[in-house]
């Protein structure tokens, strides 16, 4: 792939909201303990024991997107609309509603999510079992569709280039730097925003503990670490701004970072009734292809976002890849250590926080090797639930072309 620019990050996560309050929630992160492990608060949890989840405390839409339009926008819209907007802010593309560069037919949206808005589609299905599909509210039906969040942020923010989704599970956000890449390819678009979101709901905490994924209760949450019991739900959305090379010196942007190498790998489990497959193998042959991609050596990068959430059955083979490749000396931290597992958003997340460390902040909740004097390089790696991984190389703009 080229070199692409980012010039711009709009997030929404239990860090913070927008992107100086997320730098400013990397930085605390590594100063001291987490707060944002408490009760969960989307859904009733006393019937589970009163259960932690790494969310958006006290959001409400209606401070970034006013009072109108928001009737039928789930949760999981709601973090994707207020995400982007932030984010074509952020890169000097719109606001207040109106365009400053480019326009909308040269701008448009690549997003990932891995359970879409879960919420709406087991309310529908609720509804329909146990009372009459004549009962089914309509309103809130399209929200079902897995682009639908997708979709009202093209709307919201008028973004009409093109509208993709793409539905990988955690590698998803990373892949869908692929997809942009290859629209730009095209000359679809000038300007992707590009990341991913996910949103708790009671039904995917009750899959994942059903499953003995997460972390019991009064337990510490320690991803990566040989003591770590379990995984810690998040949720968030995330969206970079990025624009194939000299698109932001063509406007009279700045871009703060470029991505610069894309990898992906797939390993099927040896039987069809295992739930849970972590690859290893994939995991290494999608970090040496993005590193090939880049043109860089393993001794180039200086910190690993690893995927690692606390499940050791994930945890292990992840670590053991990345072992593997660079070594046991590399910088690894653990995004998630911060931010819970967020499924689908894993790899915009992962973004999020290179892009943090390579503005200056110090990474925090590293499990292997030692924090660099200055980050200039990281490797963002996805890995999946089913035997997928994918990784992808951004560097410092110091480094190369802005």
């Amino acid at each position: 792939m080229r070199p692409l620019e980012v010039t711009g990050l709009g997030i929404v996560s239990p860090l913070g909201v927008g992107k100086e309050a997320f730098v400013e929630g990397l930085t605390r992160a590594g100063q001291g303990p987490c707060g944002f492990e408490g009760p969960a608060e989307t859904f009733d949890a006393a019937a589970y024991g009163g259960i932690r989840a790494a969310q958006v405390r006290g959001f409400d839409a209606k401070t970034w997107l006013g009072d109108k339009g928001l009737r039928n926008m789930d949760r999981l819209t709601a973090l994707t609309v207020v995400a982007t907007k932030l984010a074509a802010q952020d890169a000097g593309l719109r606001k207040d509603g109106h365009w400053l560069a480019l326009g909308p037919d040269r701008v448009g949206i690549c997003a990932s999510t891995a359970y879409g808005s879960f919420e709406a589609i087991t309310e529908l299905d609720r509804v329909a079992m146990l009372e009459n599909p004549r009962y089914l509210n309509p309103a809130k039906f399209p929200n079902t569709v897995i682009n639908s969040a997708a979709g009202y942020a093209s709307i919201w923010e008028d973004l009409q280039a093109l509208n993709v989704t793409v539905s990988n599970g955690n590698p998803g956000g990373l892949d869908a730097v692929l997809c942009a890449d290859m629209h730009f390819a095209c000359g679809r678009a000038e300007a992707l925003l590009v990341g991913g979101a996910e949103a708790l709901s009671e039904a995917i905490y009750v899959a994942f503990h059903q499953l003995g994924a997460l972390v019991p209760n009064g337990a510490p949450y320690l991803p990566g670490e040989s003591a770590a019991r379990g995984m810690l739900l998040g949720e968030g959305a995330a969206f970079a701004v990025l624009e194939p090379p000299g698109g932001a010196r063509a406007r009279g942007a700045k871009a703060f970072a470029q991505i610069v190498g894309y990898g992906t790998a797939f390993e099927p489990p040896s039987s069809e009734v295992l739930i849970i497959h972590a690859s290893s193998l994939a995991t290494a042959q999608a970090a040496r292809a993005a590193l090939e991609d880049a043109s860089m050596s393993p001794e180039q990068i200086d910190v690993v976002a690893a995927s690692v959430s606390g499940y050791p059955a994930l945890d292990a083979p992840e670590l053991a890849a990345l072992a593997e490749v660079f070594g046991p000396d590399v910088c690894v931290a653990a995004p998630k250590a911060l931010m819970g597992e967020t499924l689908g958003a894993t790899g915009a997340m992962g973004m999020a926080a290179a892009i943090g460390w390579l503005g200056g902040v110090t990474p925090a909740r590293i499990v292997r090797g030692r924090a660099p004097r200055e980050t200039r390089a990281v490797m963002v790696v996805a890995l999946g639930f089913h035997g997928t991984a994918s990784a992808v190389v951004l560097r410092s703009c110091a480094r190369g072309s802005a």
